[in-house]
């Protein structure tokens, strides 16, 4: 079987043969988007034969990145339809809740049409499966020993014994402090310290094929990873794993588990927990790694901006017929989104079909990774050459003028940001510190969709547009990880319209517990609130966002809930805001959710904090507070209003909202709460 790859590391050559001679073509979703589907009738000798398509890694399709998957396959298989083929789509996937559903919103058909294979014939060996709690060094406070200076402890005690390990780390800048502590750990052994390294995406292709190869032959003894290694990349033998961090999700975390113990001999997983609330529960109910509700992959291809996206994408690739339906929507629907088309001249309309009329290449401003702008490149200042790419969104934050970019665990400093032609130039340095970013969020509602009265609140929620901004940076000491200084940051401000849910407090709360005391106290209620709302969406933490705003909800329209009960005057005086809103542009529906079970999840937040065992609050109840914050030493804290603890100012809030009674014993444990919400988890709408 002619078989070759097309990817973007593909050279041309290749790319002409395997459009003329391939039959097993491997490529991504990315290529199939861009590359592939556009220019399809250079294709049209393996369309016309197309008889399987090949889904791997299923589950990773999920959220933004997931519906604008589905889609590109919506329009594969109308392509596929014009050349004469119906190919039947195999997937395969870790574990997830809802296999058959997703797949079938995937692929495009009814569930009935999805058979599910769920016995693993794989050989593997034993796995023994640990999770280290770093110990308590503050009980007051609850504030543990650092969980990356324990990850990177224990991963060099494996090195050290020469086993071969992966390390997980929650983010690249994670990843790359991790690189240089185990690093920093061997630099007496060079060959123990040249056999570490780190994979990460806005690595290069030829260094991410490197490390890929290091693995394969065992020349690799650790190798420090984003989820980048999640995948179904090759990465030959490894004994263990270590999660520094539970990673969101039981999928997750079972997927990382995973990458070891493809051998017949034992494998070790290890994930060592932080203070967040999800990671204390786990470390205390352990037996939920195994027993616990597996979460579903979720999907909204019918997300409005996405779906016209690729809408204009598939009329550039084939004509639309005048009753022709796309995707998910309705034959009517598709010929009202492709008349809007037509009336900014982007397709023409004839006699009983659409045609493409734009001198634009569509498919060159869909990002599927997530819906922003092209990448940055940083170009090394001393040989004038490409280190790495980064996302545009991560930009303002990690190469901002002055910052500390890691790469390889070596430091560069970021000389100039040309921010209009995404480039960063950046120099080899030495420091003994490395930077992060200060954000200021601000909310303002754009639609209210819906608000119901909630004691002396109401909840709400809505489109709203929200603004980040880079307002300044912090130097962090290495290994200690003291403030050693601030800096400032002047970029532009980066906007996103999506869905939120909010919860707005009547103005007399405000009065009766004062400005300082309802700001804290609505900080530690939406913390709470979003640790519960992501046990019950079963969703990945980083899906949701949150803020507090001082009354941000513009006034309602007349006769509404918020203006009877006096919520809502023109005049009005101090009234808070909490937002949880989808994290992604336009949203993915869980803000309505969020929404229709308001009132249960407020209580359950509430009986979190209450029940709580810390005396001032920390990071498993309230979040993060200038008394209790994880990895960072004390010069280093978040601002918090002196005097003010945000316990007590939550508990105060929580009572004045009948969400707790005036009376309750304090001391008791969270677990209560958060047991029910777990068991409840699979059933929530």
């Amino acid at each position: 079987i002619a078989a070759t790859d097309y990817d973007g590391d593909t050279p041309g050559e290749a790319r002409r043969m395997a459009r003329q001679r391939s039959q097993l073509v491997m490529t991504n979703p990315d290529m199939l988007h861009a590359g592939i589907l556009p220019s399809h009738a250079g294709w049209a000798r393996l369309f016309q034969s197309l008889r399987y398509v090949v889904v791997d890694e299923l589950h990773t399709y999920r959220g933004v990145f997931g519906s604008h998957v589905a889609h590109v396959l919506c329009r594969l298989r109308r392509v596929a339809r014009f050349h004469g083929a119906n190919p039947t789509f195999i997937c395969a996937t870790a574990t997830i809740g809802n296999p058959a559903e997703h797949a079938s919103r995937i692929i495009g058909v009814d569930p009935s049409n999805v058979e599910v294979v769920d016995r693993s014939t794989a050989s593997r060996g034993s796995r023994r499966v640990m999770i280290y709690n770093p110990p308590v060094v503050n009980a007051e406070l609850g504030i543990r020993r650092s969980y990356i200076n324990t990850a990177v402890r224990l991963t060099s005690d494996l090195v050290n014994a020469r086993v071969p390990t992966i390390v997980f780390g929650k983010s690249r800048n994670t990843v790359e402090i991790m690189l240089k502590y185990l690093r920093d750990r061997f630099h007496d052994k060079a060959e123990i310290r040249n056999a570490i390294v780190a994979y990460r995406g806005g690595y290069l292709p030829d260094q991410r094929r490197s490390v890929e190869r290091g693995l394969r032959e065992g020349k690799v003894l650790c190798v420090v990873a984003t989820s980048a290694l999640e995948l179904g990349i090759d990465i030959g033998d490894l004994d263990a794993v270590v999660c520094a961090g539970y990673p969101g999700s039981l999928a997750e975390t079972w997927q990382r588990f995973g990458r070891a113990g493809r051998r017949s001999t034992t494998s070790l997983a290890l994930m060592v927990s932080s203070s967040t609330p999800l990671d204390q529960y786990l470390a205390h109910h352990p037996e939920l790694l195994f027993d616990g509700s597996i979460e579903q992959a979720r999907i909204e291809p019918d997300n409005a901006e996405i779906a016209v996206q690729h809408l204009k994408c598939a009329a550039f690739e084939l004509p639309f017929r005048s009753n022709e339906h796309y995707g998910l929507l309705a034959r009517d629907e598709t010929e009202a989104a492709l008349s809007y088309l037509a009336e900014h001249g982007v397709v023409h309309k004839g006699r009983d079909r659409f045609h493409w009329s734009s001198e634009a290449f569509p498919a060159n401003d869909v990002s599927l990774r997530s819906i922003g702008w092209d990448n940055f490149v940083i170009i090394e200042t001393a040989s004038g050459e490409a280190l790495a790419e980064l996302d545009w969104h991560s930009a303002p934050s990690m190469i901002h003028e002055q910052a500390i970019y890691q790469h390889d665990g070596l430091q560069y400093q970021v000389e100039r940001l040309d921010y209009d032609n995404h480039k960063a130039c950046v120099r080899l340095v030495e420091p003994d510190y490395f930077t992060t970013a200060m954000r200021h969020v601000k909310v303002r509602v754009l639609d209210d969709e819906a608000e119901v009265q909630l004691g002396r609140a109401y909840t709400g929620w809505g489109e709203i547009c929200v603004t980040e901004k880079i307002v300044g940076y912090k130097k962090v000491k290495f290994h200690t990880h003291e403030n050693a200084g601030y800096g400032d940051v002047r970029l532009p401000d980066i906007q996103m319209h999506t869905t939120s849910f909010w919860l707005t407090l009547n103005e007399t709360i405000g009065r009766e517990l004062g400005r300082a005391n309802t700001i804290e106290g609505l900080k530690g209620l939406s913390a709470a609130l979003e640790l519960v709302a992501t046990l019950a969406l079963m969703c990945d933490p980083r899906d949701l966002g949150r803020a507090i705003e001082d009354g941000a909800v513009p006034p309602s329209s007349p006769g509404s809930a918020a203006e009877r009960d006096g919520l809502a005057s023109p005049a009005r005086a101090f009234s808070a805001t909490a937002f949880l809103f989808d994290n992604v542009p336009c949203g993915v529906g869980l803000a309505e959710r969020i929404h229709h079970d308001a009132e249960a999840l407020l209580r359950r937040a509430a009986e979190v904090v209450a029940g709580c065992s810390c005396a001032l609050g920390c990071p498993s109840c309230v979040g993060a507070t200038a008394l209790s914050v994880l990895d960072v030493s004390p010069s280093s804290r978040p601002e918090q209003v002196p005097g003010v603890e945000r316990k007590s100012a939550t508990v105060a809030l929580c009572q004045r909202l009948r969400l707790l009674p005036q009376r309750l014993q304090r001391g008791s444990s969270f677990e209560p709460a958060v047991s029910r919400l777990t068991m409840q988890s699979s059933s929530s709408p």
